[in-house]
């Protein structure tokens, strides 16, 4: 079954736009199906493939006669030289929708793309499946089978098994890509290292308690987490501190990209340990998190999307910045309504005179409405952010 994801409107208007469209997001997001089926009289190669990077090494002349445009250029920060090339040809044929560049890491790409390609390519995330896409299975939904699950779209289009996938995808990472990037004597000190993160998903990020956790100096701490996130196998949350003075939390708090990927890390093996977890409170503010991330995401978006905490324990757990406003997002697992859970939402409406209304997206079915804040079941996180 080929899914219609939400980021093809996007793509087919900005090739349309731009001479080069690169498409990054982390392995197996789905970016090659999503080029191909959207662009299927495209020629296409992988880099990933021996011989063909090999050639793209070597004679990058000699590649782009055999693989001529338009063309569906996959991993293309494995030869990012090819970039030079790619500027030329474009300059000289003056076209739109000559190349769609897919990539999995962005540190390797960025500093490349934007020197070689600026003003010449658009930009675009694809992440995992959303819950929308995934509504396309006609599957029944359920909350813990999801953070359990999680949103790799080889798990359902191949009905795997998710704790199974789950530990093939990280093990593939570590061995794969993690290699590539950086030189680790025991790869066990940073497998602890993600299983230690993975245990403080929705939390603040404090480096110094990893440093000490895991015997590791601060800076390589730094360094970790910095290729994870170019990886795309954490995201980091900012604080939104304008205006408030000293007293705001400055930290970030960390997520990691898919919400099934964290559940493996931490042992969850189905459904009903998800619901028994002392974490489950943060692995829902993770997929919710996420949620958010790829309906801005597909829309070829920025996500805008902050959270607030201050020295007293106020906090809100997500602040959406749309235009010049600030919508304060609650997100709580409990599968009953309760005002208290709003109590972030009116807090932060008296400290900001940018603050419009507020959301609280929980696990209930119960849809309630106030003069300040709307309740949504989670599956409709799409229509605070759109």
């Amino acid at each position: 079954m080929i899914v219609n994801r939400e980021i093809k409107d996007e793509l087919i208007a900005l090739m349309d736009e731009y001479p080069v469209v690169t498409l990054t997001g982390p392995r197996q997001s789905g970016k090659t199906t999503l080029a191909k089926t959207t662009f299927p009289s495209y020629n296409y190669c992988n880099l990933e493939n021996p011989e063909i990077r090999n050639l793209a090494e070597i004679d990058a002349n000699a590649f782009f006669q055999s693989y001529s445009t338009p063309l569906i250029i996959d991993e293309i920060q494995r030869v990012p030289q090819l970039l030079s090339y790619i500027q030329t040809i474009v300059d000289g044929e003056n076209e739109n929708g000559m190349f769609l560049l897919t990539g999995s890491h962005q540190l390797l790409l960025s500093e490349a793309v934007s020197q070689s390609l600026a003003g010449r390519t658009a930009l675009l995330r694809l992440l995992p499946f959303s819950v929308d896409e995934i509504k396309q299975y006609d599957l029944k939904y359920n909350r813990d089978k999801q953070i359990c699950t999680g949103f790799l779209p080889r798990i359902y289009d191949k009905k795997q098994n998710p704790f199974k996938a789950n530990r093939n995808y990280f093990q593939t990472y570590i061995e794969r890509d993690l290699r590539q990037m950086i030189h680790v004597k025991d790869l066990g000190v940073f497998e602890d290292f993600i299983r230690l993160l993975a245990g403080r998903v929705g939390q603040l990020l404090n480096i110094h308690s990893l440093s000490n956790d895991l015997g590791i100096s601060s800076p390589t701490i730094t360094q970790w987490l910095s290729i994870l996130e170019a990886s795309f196998i954490i995201f980091k949350l900012r604080p939104y501190f304008e205006n408030f003075g000293k007293r705001i939390i400055k930290s970030s708090k960390i997520y990691f990209t898919d919400v099934g990927l964290a559940s493996y890390l931490l042992g969850i093996e189905n459904p009903e340990q998800v619901s028994r977890d002392p974490l489950l409170g943060g692995l829902f503010e993770n997929m919710v998190v996420m949620e958010a991330v790829k309906v801005r995401l597909n829309m070829g978006l920025e996500p805008n999307l902050y959270f607030f905490r201050d020295n007293n324990g106020n906090e809100v757990d997500l602040i959406y910045k749309k235009h010049n406003s600030l919508v304060p997002v609650e997100i709580k697992a409990a599968m009953t309504f309760n005002e208290k859970l709003t109590k972030g939402i009116g807090y932060f409406h008296k400290i900001s005179k940018k603050a419009e209304g507020g959301y609280l997206i929980y696990s209930g079915e119960l849809n309630v409405t106030s003069n300040s804040y709307k309740a949504l079941h989670f599956t409709k996180v799409n229509q605070v952010f759109l």
